[in-house]
C-alpha cells in the first residue's frame, strides 16, 4: 500500500509532477494567469513570465494549456525544451511542433535540396495566416525554460511577431523562463517594447504556504478532521523553502513519508526541523 493510503489519502498530495489540477493559484499566480488569457483573446502577441527556479512557472503553464483546451478556438502548441543550436533548427522545430506538412515546403524546392530559413518563414507565415484568417483560431506558441532561448532564436520570435493584421497578431507567444531571461531580452533591440504583459512570480507568504498546504492535502482526497501539519510546522516549512513552491512540495512528501515511517499521525515542528538537519548534515542542504 503506497504511504499516503495510510494517511488517509486517494491520491499522492506532494508530487512535484506539474499536475494543474494540485496547482494553488495564490493571487499572483491567478493573476499571471488571467491576464495571459486576456491578452491571448485580444491577440495581443508576446506574454512574458519571469521567476526564480521552483516558483511555479512550470505548472503556470500546464494550467494555461488546460484553460485553452477547453475552447475550440484556440490552437495551442508548447516547446518544453527550447535548446537549439541555431535559427534553422529552431524553424524546424517549429513547422514539425505547428504540424505543417515538409512536402508543403519541399514541393517548391527542386533536385532534393534543403528548405532554408526562408522556406520555413513563409510556411509559417502561410499556416498562420490560413489558421488565424481563414479559420478564425488563435494560434498560441507557449515556451517553458525560455532562458534556454539564444540570442538568434529569440531574434527570430521577434520576427515572427510581426506577422500581423491591421488589427492583431497572428502568432500568441507565451515566454515562461528564469530571471536570466529579462537581460537577454535587454539585449535584443525592439523585442521588449514588444511585451505586452510582463510578471514576476515570487516566493509564497507564510499564509500562501499554509494555503498551499492545504489544498493539495484536500485535493488528494484527505477528509480525517485532524489536521497532519501543526502551525509550528507549517512555520518551520515556510522557514525552510523560504516560500518556493517546489521546495515546499518536496518537504511535505518527506514529512507525510516521516509520519508513515514513525506511526505518526501529525507533523510537528520537530519533525520538520529534523529533515532539514538531515538535508544540512549530509550536505544537500546549506542552511542560511
Amino acid at each position: 500500500m503506497s504511504y499516503y493510503r495510510i494517511l488517509g489519502f486517494e491520491e499522492e498530495p506532494f508530487s512535484t509532477s506539474p499536475d494543474p489540477d494540485f496547482f494553488y493559484l495564490t493571487k499572483h499566480h491567478d493573476a499571471a494567469l488571467t491576464n495571459i488569457l486576456i491578452e491571448l483573446r485580444l491577440r495581443r502577441g508576446l506574454s512574458v513570465v519571469l521567476g526564480d527556479v521552483g516558483t511555479g512557472k512550470t505548472t503556470l503553464s500546464r494550467k494555461l494549456v488546460q484553460c485553452l483546451k477547453e475552447r475550440d478556438d484556440f490552437s495551442m502548441h508548447m516547446v518544453l525544451d527550447p535548446s537549439f543550436e541555431n535559427e534553422h533548427m529552431f524553424l524546424a522545430s517549429l513547422i514539425r511542433n505547428f504540424n505543417i506538412p515538409l512536402d508543403s515546403i519541399s514541393s517548391n524546392l527542386s533536385g532534393g535540396q534543403a528548405p532554408t530559413i526562408l522556406d520555413f518563414k513563409e510556411a509559417l507565415q502561410k499556416f498562420l495566416y490560413q489558421a488565424c484568417l481563414i479559420e478564425n483560431k488563435t494560434v498560441v506558441l507557449i515556451v517553458d525554460e525560455a532562458q534556454k532561448l539564444t540570442e538568434s532564436t529569440l531574434e527570430m520570435l521577434r520576427v515572427l511577431l510581426n506577422y500581423e493584421t491591421n488589427e492583431n497578431k497572428l502568432l500568441q507567444l507565451v515566454l515562461l523562463g528564469q530571471l536570466e531571461l529579462h537581460s537577454k531580452i535587454m539585449q535584443i533591440s525592439n523585442f521588449m517594447d514588444r511585451i505586452s504583459f510582463k510578471y514576476i512570480l515570487n516566493p509564497l507568504s507564510l499564509e500562501e504556504t499554509r494555503d498551499l498546504i492545504r489544498f493539495r492535502i484536500a485535493k488528494a482526497g484527505y477528509k480525517q478532521k485532524a489536521r497532519l501539519f501543526t502551525e509550528d510546522a507549517l512555520r518551520a516549512i515556510h522557514e525552510a523553502t523560504k516560500g518556493y513552491p517546489r521546495k515546499i512540495t518536496m518537504l511535505c512528501h518527506r514529512a507525510l513519508k516521516h509520519l508513515v515511517m514513525q506511526s505518526k499521525w501529525a507533523a510537528d515542528e520537530e519533525t520538520v526541523l529534523e529533515l532539514v538537519h538531515e538535508d544540512v548534515h549530509s550536505g544537500w542542504l546549506i542552511k542560511t
